[in-house]
Protein backbone atom coordinates (compact mmCIF):
# COMPACT_ATOMS: atom_id res chain seq x y z
CA UNK A 1 0.00 0.00 0.00
CA UNK A 2 1.21 3.33 -0.85
CA UNK A 3 0.24 6.54 1.16
CA UNK A 4 0.80 10.23 -0.07
CA UNK A 5 1.01 12.50 2.87
CA UNK A 6 1.27 16.12 2.49
CA UNK A 7 -0.04 18.32 5.25
CA UNK A 8 -0.52 22.23 6.51
CA UNK A 9 -1.89 20.72 9.57
CA UNK A 10 0.86 18.23 11.26
CA UNK A 11 -1.25 17.79 14.51
CA UNK A 12 -1.16 13.82 14.92
CA UNK A 13 0.22 12.93 11.70
CA UNK A 14 3.47 11.34 12.75
CA UNK A 15 2.44 8.88 15.21
CA UNK A 16 -0.47 7.95 12.16
CA UNK A 17 2.23 7.79 9.98
CA UNK A 18 4.50 5.33 12.81
CA UNK A 19 1.05 3.14 12.61
CA UNK A 20 0.63 3.03 9.15
CA UNK A 21 4.91 2.28 8.56
CA UNK A 22 4.20 -1.38 11.26
CA UNK A 23 1.50 -2.60 8.66
CA UNK A 24 3.82 -2.01 5.56
CA UNK A 25 2.60 1.04 3.80
CA UNK A 26 5.09 3.04 1.97
CA UNK A 27 5.12 6.94 1.80
CA UNK A 28 5.42 9.49 -0.60
CA UNK A 29 5.36 13.42 0.44
CA UNK A 30 6.17 16.72 -0.17
CA UNK A 31 8.16 19.89 1.65
CA UNK A 32 8.09 20.12 5.17
CA UNK A 33 5.71 17.04 5.47
CA UNK A 34 8.07 14.70 4.42
CA UNK A 35 11.25 16.70 6.52
CA UNK A 36 8.74 15.98 9.42
CA UNK A 37 8.26 12.14 8.83
CA UNK A 38 12.08 11.68 8.26
CA UNK A 39 13.12 12.97 11.38
CA UNK A 40 10.50 10.72 13.14
CA UNK A 41 12.82 7.97 11.29
CA UNK A 42 10.17 7.30 8.47
CA UNK A 43 11.28 6.43 5.44
CA UNK A 44 9.64 8.61 2.59
CA UNK A 45 10.09 8.48 -1.76
CA UNK A 46 9.79 12.71 -2.53
CA UNK A 47 6.79 12.96 -5.36
CA UNK A 48 9.60 15.00 -7.52
CA UNK A 49 11.48 11.81 -7.66
CA UNK A 50 8.09 9.80 -8.93
CA UNK A 51 7.24 12.53 -10.97
CA UNK A 52 10.45 13.15 -12.60
CA UNK A 53 10.20 16.89 -12.39
CA UNK A 54 10.85 18.94 -9.52
CA UNK A 55 8.76 21.82 -7.03
CA UNK A 56 8.38 24.90 -9.54
CA UNK A 57 7.25 27.94 -8.98
CA UNK A 58 7.66 28.46 -5.22
CA UNK A 59 6.10 24.78 -4.39
CA UNK A 60 2.96 26.17 -6.41
CA UNK A 61 3.56 23.05 -8.47
CA UNK A 62 4.22 19.77 -7.33
CA UNK A 63 1.72 17.15 -7.41
CA UNK A 64 -0.21 18.41 -10.60
CA UNK A 65 1.29 15.57 -12.56
CA UNK A 66 0.00 12.30 -14.39
CA UNK A 67 2.31 9.98 -12.05
CA UNK A 68 -0.18 11.14 -9.13
CA UNK A 69 -3.41 11.58 -10.47
CA UNK A 70 -3.06 8.47 -12.49
CA UNK A 71 -1.98 6.38 -9.60
CA UNK A 72 -4.83 8.12 -7.81
CA UNK A 73 -7.89 7.93 -10.43
CA UNK A 74 -7.39 4.38 -11.90
CA UNK A 75 -10.13 2.23 -11.84
CA UNK A 76 -8.50 -1.09 -10.75
CA UNK A 77 -10.21 -3.93 -12.23
CA UNK A 78 -10.36 -1.93 -15.51
CA UNK A 79 -7.92 -3.67 -17.49
CA UNK A 80 -7.38 -0.93 -19.99
CA UNK A 81 -6.56 1.64 -17.12
CA UNK A 82 -4.16 -0.61 -15.48
CA UNK A 83 -2.46 -1.47 -18.76
CA UNK A 84 -2.21 2.20 -19.33
CA UNK A 85 -0.12 2.74 -15.52
CA UNK A 86 2.23 -0.16 -16.63
CA UNK A 87 3.03 1.30 -20.26
CA UNK A 88 3.45 5.07 -18.15
CA UNK A 89 5.11 3.33 -15.40
CA UNK A 90 2.49 4.85 -12.39
CA UNK A 91 1.78 2.95 -9.66
CA UNK A 92 -1.28 3.29 -8.02
CA UNK A 93 -1.59 5.35 -4.95
CA UNK A 94 -3.96 3.96 -2.27
CA UNK A 95 -4.57 6.59 -0.14
CA UNK A 96 -4.06 10.39 0.31
CA UNK A 97 -3.91 12.18 3.62
CA UNK A 98 -4.19 15.50 3.05
CA UNK A 99 -5.08 19.11 4.87
CA UNK A 100 -5.26 22.22 2.99
CA UNK A 101 -3.70 25.42 3.64
CA UNK A 102 -4.85 27.44 6.30
CA UNK A 103 -7.05 30.18 3.61
CA UNK A 104 -9.36 31.13 6.47
CA UNK A 105 -7.24 31.51 9.12
CA UNK A 106 -5.31 33.76 6.91
CA UNK A 107 -7.58 36.00 5.64
CA UNK A 108 -8.85 36.07 8.93
CA UNK A 109 -6.16 37.88 10.36
CA UNK A 110 -5.91 41.65 11.04
CA UNK A 111 -4.10 43.42 8.03
CA UNK A 112 -3.49 40.29 5.90
CA UNK A 113 -1.71 41.38 2.34
CA UNK A 114 -3.87 40.78 -0.69
CA UNK A 115 -0.71 38.45 -1.96
CA UNK A 116 -0.87 36.69 1.32
CA UNK A 117 -4.14 35.43 1.00
CA UNK A 118 -3.46 34.74 -2.83
CA UNK A 119 -0.54 32.31 -1.36
CA UNK A 120 -2.48 30.50 0.94
CA UNK A 121 -4.89 29.67 -1.45
CA UNK A 122 -4.20 25.83 -2.26
CA UNK A 123 -4.29 23.95 -5.58
CA UNK A 124 -2.70 20.59 -5.49
CA UNK A 125 -4.33 19.37 -2.22
CA UNK A 126 -7.78 20.03 -3.33
CA UNK A 127 -6.89 18.43 -7.00
CA UNK A 128 -5.68 15.42 -4.61
CA UNK A 129 -8.18 15.36 -2.17
CA UNK A 130 -10.89 15.00 -5.32
CA UNK A 131 -9.44 12.85 -7.40
CA UNK A 132 -8.55 10.38 -4.14
CA UNK A 133 -12.69 11.23 -3.57
CA UNK A 134 -13.91 10.15 -6.70
CA UNK A 135 -11.83 6.63 -6.99
CA UNK A 136 -13.24 6.20 -3.40
CA UNK A 137 -13.58 2.25 -4.52
CA UNK A 138 -10.16 2.07 -4.35
CA UNK A 139 -8.35 4.82 -2.46
CA UNK A 140 -8.59 6.18 0.97
CA UNK A 141 -9.20 9.90 1.37
CA UNK A 142 -8.26 11.61 4.89
CA UNK A 143 -8.49 15.29 5.60
CA UNK A 144 -8.91 15.17 8.74
CA UNK A 145 -7.22 14.25 11.82
CA UNK A 146 -10.00 13.12 13.84
CA UNK A 147 -10.35 9.78 11.26
CA UNK A 148 -6.12 9.15 12.03
CA UNK A 149 -7.24 6.26 14.72
CA UNK A 150 -9.83 4.84 12.73
CA UNK A 151 -8.09 4.60 9.66
CA UNK A 152 -4.99 2.83 11.13
CA UNK A 153 -7.20 0.52 13.11
CA UNK A 154 -8.93 -0.91 10.55
CA UNK A 155 -5.55 -1.33 8.15
CA UNK A 156 -4.45 -3.35 11.07
CA UNK A 157 -7.14 -5.27 11.79
CA UNK A 158 -7.91 -5.85 8.05
CA UNK A 159 -5.02 -4.74 6.22
CA UNK A 160 -6.95 -1.94 4.28
CA UNK A 161 -10.09 0.42 4.98
CA UNK A 162 -13.42 -0.68 4.73
CA UNK A 163 -15.48 0.45 1.54
CA UNK A 164 -18.09 1.84 3.94
CA UNK A 165 -15.26 3.79 5.22
CA UNK A 166 -13.74 5.22 2.32
CA UNK A 167 -17.27 6.01 1.13
CA UNK A 168 -17.41 8.44 4.12
CA UNK A 169 -14.12 9.98 4.01
CA UNK A 170 -15.01 10.63 0.10
CA UNK A 171 -18.03 12.20 1.41
CA UNK A 172 -16.01 14.44 3.86
CA UNK A 173 -13.72 15.46 1.34
CA UNK A 174 -15.98 16.57 -0.78
CA UNK A 175 -17.29 18.80 1.68
CA UNK A 176 -14.20 20.42 3.25
CA UNK A 177 -13.61 20.97 -0.91
CA UNK A 178 -16.65 22.58 -0.90
CA UNK A 179 -15.91 24.73 2.21
CA UNK A 180 -12.82 25.78 1.27
CA UNK A 181 -14.01 27.17 -2.09
CA UNK A 182 -16.96 28.93 -1.04
CA UNK A 183 -14.61 31.08 1.71
CA UNK A 184 -12.29 31.75 -1.72
CA UNK A 185 -15.81 32.86 -2.96
CA UNK A 186 -16.49 35.06 -0.04
CA UNK A 187 -12.90 36.80 0.07
CA UNK A 188 -13.42 37.92 -3.38
CA UNK A 189 -17.03 38.67 -2.81
CA UNK A 190 -15.78 40.99 0.09
CA UNK A 191 -13.04 42.10 -1.95
CA UNK A 192 -15.04 43.09 -4.72
CA UNK A 193 -17.62 44.81 -2.76
CA UNK A 194 -20.35 42.36 -4.07
CA UNK A 195 -23.17 41.36 -1.89
CA UNK A 196 -22.29 38.86 0.94
CA UNK A 197 -23.30 35.15 0.14
CA UNK A 198 -24.96 33.55 3.28
CA UNK A 199 -24.77 29.61 2.83
CA UNK A 200 -26.92 27.47 5.55
CA UNK A 201 -25.91 23.79 6.00
CA UNK A 202 -28.48 21.80 7.82
CA UNK A 203 -28.59 18.05 7.60
CA UNK A 204 -32.04 15.78 7.61
CA UNK A 205 -32.95 14.49 10.94
CA UNK A 206 -35.83 12.86 9.60
CA UNK A 207 -39.15 13.35 7.32
CA UNK A 208 -42.59 14.12 9.28
CA UNK A 209 -45.75 13.30 9.36
CA UNK A 210 -46.89 16.38 8.10
CA UNK A 211 -46.05 20.18 8.17
CA UNK A 212 -48.40 22.52 10.26
CA UNK A 213 -51.46 20.66 9.15
CA UNK A 214 -51.98 17.88 7.70
CA UNK A 215 -52.44 18.47 4.00
CA UNK A 216 -48.65 19.99 4.20
CA UNK A 217 -45.50 17.71 3.59
CA UNK A 218 -42.49 18.95 6.10
CA UNK A 219 -38.93 18.03 7.07
CA UNK A 220 -36.74 18.54 9.72
CA UNK A 221 -32.98 19.74 9.75
CA UNK A 222 -30.46 20.43 12.09
CA UNK A 223 -27.55 22.41 11.79
CA UNK A 224 -24.28 20.19 12.10
CA UNK A 225 -22.15 22.36 13.64
CA UNK A 226 -24.92 23.16 16.74
CA UNK A 227 -24.34 20.86 19.46
CA UNK A 228 -25.94 23.44 22.06
CA UNK A 229 -28.93 22.03 24.54
CA UNK A 230 -31.68 23.02 22.05
CA UNK A 231 -34.73 21.09 21.08
CA UNK A 232 -33.17 19.76 18.22
CA UNK A 233 -29.99 18.34 20.34
CA UNK A 234 -32.57 16.89 22.75
CA UNK A 235 -32.80 12.74 23.50
CA UNK A 236 -36.24 11.35 23.05
CA UNK A 237 -36.98 9.20 26.22
CA UNK A 238 -40.17 8.55 25.62
CA UNK A 239 -43.16 8.97 23.01
CA UNK A 240 -43.96 9.32 19.91
CA UNK A 241 -42.38 10.84 16.82
CA UNK A 242 -42.58 14.94 17.38
CA UNK A 243 -44.40 16.65 15.12
CA UNK A 244 -43.58 19.90 13.56
CA UNK A 245 -45.85 22.01 16.14
CA UNK A 246 -44.06 20.20 18.88
CA UNK A 247 -41.03 21.07 17.68
CA UNK A 248 -41.79 24.90 17.42
CA UNK A 249 -43.60 24.89 20.51
CA UNK A 250 -41.18 22.95 22.12
CA UNK A 251 -38.09 25.30 21.18
CA UNK A 252 -40.53 28.41 22.44
CA UNK A 253 -40.73 26.80 26.12
CA UNK A 254 -37.38 25.38 26.66
CA UNK A 255 -35.69 28.85 25.14
CA UNK A 256 -38.04 30.99 27.39
CA UNK A 257 -36.56 28.59 31.22
CA UNK A 258 -33.37 28.81 29.74
CA UNK A 259 -33.58 32.89 30.68
CA UNK A 260 -33.70 31.36 34.68
CA UNK A 261 -31.37 30.69 36.64
CA UNK A 262 -33.77 29.87 39.53
CA UNK A 263 -35.54 27.13 39.06
CA UNK A 264 -38.33 27.69 36.38
CA UNK A 265 -41.28 26.07 34.60
CA UNK A 266 -43.00 27.39 31.28
CA UNK A 267 -46.12 26.06 29.67
CA UNK A 268 -46.25 27.09 25.60
CA UNK A 269 -49.16 27.07 23.95
CA UNK A 270 -49.07 27.88 20.12
CA UNK A 271 -46.02 29.37 20.51
CA UNK A 272 -46.77 31.89 23.01
CA UNK A 273 -46.56 31.07 27.01
CA UNK A 274 -49.68 30.33 28.99
CA UNK A 275 -48.16 29.89 32.13
CA UNK A 276 -44.40 30.94 33.58
CA UNK A 277 -43.23 31.32 37.20
CA UNK A 278 -39.84 30.47 39.27
CA UNK A 279 -39.68 29.45 42.85
CA UNK A 280 -37.04 28.20 45.13
CA UNK A 281 -37.72 24.54 44.20
CA UNK A 282 -39.14 22.74 40.98
CA UNK A 283 -41.86 21.63 42.11
CA UNK A 284 -43.56 25.08 43.57
CA UNK A 285 -42.21 26.42 40.39
CA UNK A 286 -44.38 23.96 38.17
CA UNK A 287 -47.66 24.22 40.29
CA UNK A 288 -47.51 28.24 39.56
CA UNK A 289 -46.92 28.22 36.26
CA UNK A 290 -50.07 25.48 35.91
CA UNK A 291 -52.02 27.91 38.03
CA UNK A 292 -51.62 30.87 35.62
CA UNK A 293 -53.93 29.76 33.38
CA UNK A 294 -55.62 25.95 33.81
CA UNK A 295 -57.61 26.01 30.67
CA UNK A 296 -55.20 26.77 28.16
CA UNK A 297 -52.43 24.60 29.38
CA UNK A 298 -54.35 21.57 28.34
CA UNK A 299 -52.41 19.75 25.52
CA UNK A 300 -49.48 22.11 25.93
CA UNK A 301 -45.49 21.87 26.04
CA UNK A 302 -43.71 22.07 29.56
CA UNK A 303 -40.40 22.82 29.94
CA UNK A 304 -38.34 23.01 33.52
CA UNK A 305 -34.76 23.99 34.18
CA UNK A 306 -34.11 21.59 36.50
CA UNK A 307 -34.50 18.28 36.81
CA UNK A 308 -37.69 16.16 36.25
CA UNK A 309 -38.69 15.12 39.92
CA UNK A 310 -41.19 12.47 41.44
CA UNK A 311 -43.02 14.66 42.66
CA UNK A 312 -43.32 17.00 39.14
CA UNK A 313 -44.71 13.57 37.47
CA UNK A 314 -47.24 13.01 40.72
CA UNK A 315 -48.42 16.68 40.45
CA UNK A 316 -49.28 15.98 36.61
CA UNK A 317 -50.71 12.33 37.00
CA UNK A 318 -52.59 13.62 40.06
CA UNK A 319 -54.24 16.71 37.78
CA UNK A 320 -54.59 14.48 34.93
CA UNK A 321 -52.77 17.05 33.11
CA UNK A 322 -52.67 15.96 29.27
CA UNK A 323 -49.46 17.44 27.77
CA UNK A 324 -47.83 16.78 24.35
CA UNK A 325 -43.85 16.89 25.67
CA UNK A 326 -42.12 17.67 28.89
CA UNK A 327 -38.49 18.62 28.38
CA UNK A 328 -36.25 18.99 30.97
CA UNK A 329 -31.88 19.22 31.59
CA UNK A 330 -33.00 15.31 33.27
CA UNK A 331 -35.19 13.06 34.46
CA UNK A 332 -35.52 11.37 37.91
CA UNK A 333 -35.59 7.20 37.70
CA UNK A 334 -39.24 7.37 39.37
CA UNK A 335 -40.37 10.11 37.09
CA UNK A 336 -39.79 8.19 33.76
CA UNK A 337 -41.58 5.38 35.38
CA UNK A 338 -44.63 7.39 36.87
CA UNK A 339 -44.57 8.87 33.42
CA UNK A 340 -44.14 6.22 30.97
CA UNK A 341 -47.67 5.06 31.91
CA UNK A 342 -48.39 8.23 29.32
CA UNK A 343 -48.24 6.65 26.12
CA UNK A 344 -49.13 9.39 24.06
CA UNK A 345 -46.49 12.20 26.52
CA UNK A 346 -43.27 12.92 24.93
CA UNK A 347 -40.26 12.95 26.98
CA UNK A 348 -37.12 14.92 26.22
CA UNK A 349 -33.85 15.19 27.79
CA UNK A 350 -31.48 18.30 26.86
CA UNK A 351 -28.80 17.92 29.49
CA UNK A 352 -27.13 20.73 31.34
CA UNK A 353 -28.69 23.81 29.76
CA UNK A 354 -26.55 26.91 28.72
CA UNK A 355 -27.82 29.65 26.75
CA UNK A 356 -26.08 29.69 22.93
CA UNK A 357 -25.27 33.47 22.57
CA UNK A 358 -23.72 33.05 19.12
CA UNK A 359 -26.62 32.02 16.99
CA UNK A 360 -28.42 33.93 15.11
CA UNK A 361 -32.54 33.77 14.72
CA UNK A 362 -33.41 33.46 10.76
CA UNK A 363 -37.31 34.71 10.09
CA UNK A 364 -38.22 33.14 6.44
CA UNK A 365 -39.80 35.58 3.44
CA UNK A 366 -40.96 34.53 0.17
CA UNK A 367 -38.06 34.62 -1.94
CA UNK A 368 -35.56 35.29 1.05
CA UNK A 369 -34.80 35.40 4.45
CA UNK A 370 -34.04 37.60 6.95
CA UNK A 371 -31.01 37.43 9.43
CA UNK A 372 -30.43 39.14 12.84
CA UNK A 373 -28.43 38.28 16.44
CA UNK A 374 -30.71 36.93 18.80
CA UNK A 375 -32.18 38.39 21.28
CA UNK A 376 -30.16 37.53 24.64
CA UNK A 377 -30.05 40.55 26.04
CA UNK A 378 -31.47 40.87 29.88
CA UNK A 379 -32.60 44.00 31.31
CA UNK A 380 -31.51 44.37 35.28
CA UNK A 381 -31.60 47.01 37.88
CA UNK A 382 -29.05 49.04 36.32
CA UNK A 383 -31.02 49.94 33.19
CA UNK A 384 -34.38 50.42 34.65
CA UNK A 385 -35.09 54.59 34.73
CA UNK A 386 -38.12 55.99 36.85
CA UNK A 387 -40.50 58.49 34.69
CA UNK A 388 -43.40 58.75 37.56
CA UNK A 389 -43.17 60.50 40.54
CA UNK A 390 -44.56 57.11 42.46
CA UNK A 391 -40.88 54.53 42.44
CA UNK A 392 -41.99 51.57 42.56
CA UNK A 393 -41.21 49.22 45.50
CA UNK A 394 -38.22 46.75 46.06
CA UNK A 395 -40.64 43.71 45.26
CA UNK A 396 -42.48 45.55 42.42
CA UNK A 397 -39.49 45.98 40.50
CA UNK A 398 -38.19 42.40 40.70
CA UNK A 399 -41.38 41.68 39.74
CA UNK A 400 -41.14 43.47 36.79
CA UNK A 401 -37.71 42.01 35.21
CA UNK A 402 -39.35 38.88 35.84
CA UNK A 403 -42.06 40.00 33.63
CA UNK A 404 -39.99 41.66 31.23
CA UNK A 405 -38.03 38.42 30.60
CA UNK A 406 -41.33 36.86 29.86
CA UNK A 407 -42.63 39.49 27.52
CA UNK A 408 -39.66 38.57 25.47
CA UNK A 409 -41.48 35.58 24.48
CA UNK A 410 -44.92 36.59 24.02
CA UNK A 411 -45.70 37.56 20.18
CA UNK A 412 -46.52 40.89 19.63
CA UNK A 413 -48.22 42.98 20.64
CA UNK A 414 -47.29 41.45 23.97
CA UNK A 415 -47.98 42.33 27.68
CA UNK A 416 -47.30 40.34 30.57
CA UNK A 417 -48.61 40.83 34.25
CA UNK A 418 -46.58 39.11 37.15
CA UNK A 419 -46.55 38.87 41.12
CA UNK A 420 -44.16 38.10 43.33
CA UNK A 421 -45.53 35.90 45.89
CA UNK A 422 -44.29 34.81 49.56
CA UNK A 423 -45.95 31.59 50.47
CA UNK A 424 -45.60 29.74 53.19
CA UNK A 425 -46.14 26.07 53.68
CA UNK A 426 -48.62 25.07 56.85
CA UNK A 427 -46.34 22.74 58.91
CA UNK A 428 -47.54 19.58 59.16
CA UNK A 429 -48.15 17.81 62.31
CA UNK A 430 -45.00 17.06 63.24
CA UNK A 431 -43.85 20.75 62.47
CA UNK A 432 -42.15 20.53 59.53
CA UNK A 433 -43.18 22.31 56.51
CA UNK A 434 -43.08 20.45 53.49
CA UNK A 435 -41.14 20.93 50.07
CA UNK A 436 -43.99 22.53 48.09
CA UNK A 437 -45.92 25.78 48.59
CA UNK A 438 -43.14 27.55 50.23
CA UNK A 439 -40.55 30.10 49.59
CA UNK A 440 -40.65 32.84 47.01
CA UNK A 441 -42.47 32.46 43.97
CA UNK A 442 -42.32 34.51 41.04
CA UNK A 443 -45.34 34.22 38.76
CA UNK A 444 -47.24 35.70 35.54
CA UNK A 445 -50.74 36.41 36.58
CA UNK A 446 -51.75 37.17 32.43
CA UNK A 447 -50.41 37.38 29.31
CA UNK A 448 -51.64 39.03 26.27
CA UNK A 449 -50.37 37.83 22.81
CA UNK A 450 -50.50 38.51 19.21
CA UNK A 451 -52.85 41.47 19.22
CA UNK A 452 -52.41 44.06 16.38
CA UNK A 453 -53.99 46.56 19.67
CA UNK A 454 -51.92 46.74 22.93
CA UNK A 455 -54.87 47.79 23.91
CA UNK A 456 -56.40 44.48 23.24
CA UNK A 457 -53.32 42.69 24.65
CA UNK A 458 -54.07 44.42 28.20
CA UNK A 459 -57.65 43.39 27.96
CA UNK A 460 -56.72 39.41 27.22
CA UNK A 461 -54.20 39.12 29.34
CA UNK A 462 -56.19 40.63 32.47
CA UNK A 463 -59.54 38.72 31.30
CA UNK A 464 -56.97 35.69 31.26
CA UNK A 465 -56.00 36.57 34.84
CA UNK A 466 -58.74 37.54 36.61
CA UNK A 467 -58.91 37.76 39.99
CA UNK A 468 -55.29 37.29 40.42
CA UNK A 469 -54.57 40.79 38.47
CA UNK A 470 -54.93 43.40 41.37
CA UNK A 471 -51.95 44.36 42.37
CA UNK A 472 -49.91 43.02 39.44
CA UNK A 473 -47.33 44.69 37.89
CA UNK A 474 -47.44 45.13 33.69
CA UNK A 475 -44.38 44.24 31.27
CA UNK A 476 -45.04 45.65 27.82
CA UNK A 477 -42.96 44.64 25.01
CA UNK A 478 -43.02 48.22 23.16
CA UNK A 479 -43.65 51.44 23.89
CA UNK A 480 -47.35 52.78 24.23
CA UNK A 481 -48.50 54.98 21.74
CA UNK A 482 -51.13 56.20 23.44
CA UNK A 483 -52.00 56.53 27.48
CA UNK A 484 -55.40 54.20 26.88
CA UNK A 485 -53.77 50.84 27.81
CA UNK A 486 -52.31 52.26 30.77
CA UNK A 487 -55.79 53.71 31.91
CA UNK A 488 -56.94 50.00 31.03
CA UNK A 489 -54.38 48.32 33.24
CA UNK A 490 -54.95 51.11 36.10
CA UNK A 491 -58.75 49.51 36.57
CA UNK A 492 -57.19 46.12 36.18
CA UNK A 493 -55.67 47.01 39.91
CA UNK A 494 -52.10 47.31 38.20
CA UNK A 495 -49.49 48.64 40.56
CA UNK A 496 -46.45 49.43 38.53
CA UNK A 497 -45.56 49.08 34.54
CA UNK A 498 -42.51 48.35 32.72
CA UNK A 499 -41.61 49.35 29.28
CA UNK A 500 -39.01 50.23 26.78
CA UNK A 501 -39.89 53.88 26.35
CA UNK A 502 -39.67 55.91 23.20
CA UNK A 503 -42.99 57.01 22.19
CA UNK A 504 -43.82 60.59 20.55
CA UNK A 505 -46.21 60.57 23.39
CA UNK A 506 -43.92 59.45 26.05
CA UNK A 507 -44.67 62.29 28.65
CA UNK A 508 -48.53 61.98 28.04
CA UNK A 509 -48.05 58.87 29.09
CA UNK A 510 -45.62 59.28 32.09
CA UNK A 511 -48.22 61.95 33.27
CA UNK A 512 -51.29 59.81 32.95
CA UNK A 513 -49.19 56.95 35.00
CA UNK A 514 -48.62 59.58 37.54
CA UNK A 515 -52.70 61.02 37.56
CA UNK A 516 -53.78 56.99 38.24
CA UNK A 517 -51.09 56.58 40.61
CA UNK A 518 -49.11 54.18 38.75
CA UNK A 519 -45.40 53.93 39.21
CA UNK A 520 -43.38 53.34 35.90
CA UNK A 521 -40.25 52.49 34.72
CA UNK A 522 -38.71 52.76 31.16
CA UNK A 523 -35.75 50.14 30.15
CA UNK A 524 -34.91 51.75 26.30
CA UNK A 525 -35.12 47.93 24.97
CA UNK A 526 -37.80 47.22 22.93
CA UNK A 527 -38.64 43.29 22.48
CA UNK A 528 -40.96 42.88 19.46
CA UNK A 529 -41.22 39.26 18.39
CA UNK A 530 -43.05 38.45 15.51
Amino acid sequence: MRALISVSDKTGVVEFAKKLASQGVQFLSTGGTARALREAGLEVTDVSDVTGFPEILDGRVKTLHPKVHGGLLAVRDNPEHMKILGEQGIEPIDMVVVNLYPFEKTVAKEGVSEDEAIENIDIGGPSMIRSAAKNFKSVTVVVDPSDYEEVAMQIATDGETSLELRKKLARKAFTKTFQYDEAIDHYFRKQLGEPELLDLHYEKVMSMRYGENPHQKAVFFRNPENHDSNITNARALHGKQMSFNNIVDGDSALELVKEFTRPAAAIIKHNNPCGVATAETIEEAIIAAFEVDTMSSFGGVLALNRECTSSVADFILEKKWFLEIIIAPSFAKEALEKLDKKKDLRLLATGPLVKDLQSRDIKKVAGGILVQTKDTYIVDENDLKVVTKKAPTAEEIRAMLFANIVVKHVHSNAVVFAKVIEKKAPEDENGRAPSLRSGVVEVATGIGAGQMSRVDSVFIGASKGGEKIPGSVMASDAFFPFSDAVEQAAKYGVTAIIQPGGSIRDEEVFKKADELGISMVTTGYRFFRH
